[in-house]
């Protein structure tokens, strides 16, 4: 399982990229985005279960990530992800921290890193 902490941990090491937090309505909203052309690659938040359309009331720490629209229809409904959050949903996917390895959702972090460098 992967913690924000170590999302963020990952790509300062990899891609000497900070958290940027935006905004004061949101202060555990994150995003991931590039040093040169300002594009985004990932958004981390805790949000509220019932937001996401699942049963509880508590809140669950996601990423979203920006994937080939194929590969995000074809994540879509499996264990772990969702659609994604307040994101294109046929463009982004919304990743349960806590559901997932540390390899694989950095090796999605990696795609959408790539995805978004031009």
């Amino acid at each position: 399982m992967l913690t924000r902490e170590e999302v963020m941990a990952y790509v300062l090491n990899k891609y000497d990229v900070q958290l940027e937090y935006m905004w004061k309505k949101y202060p555990s909203f994150a995003v991931l985005r590039h040093a040169q052309n300002r594009k985004w690659f990932g958004l981390v938040m805790n949000v509220e279960e019932a937001q996401l359309g699942l049963d509880g009331h508590g809140a669950e720490e996601i990423i979203d990530v920006k994937l080939d629209p194929k590969e995000v229809e074809f994540r879509q409904g499996t264990k772990g992800f969702l659609p994604a959050y307040h994101m294109n949903k046929n463009h982004w996917i919304a990743i349960r921290l806590g559901q997932f390895d540390s390899k694989a959702i950095c090796d999605l972090i990696d795609e959408s890193y790539q995805m978004t460098e031009k």
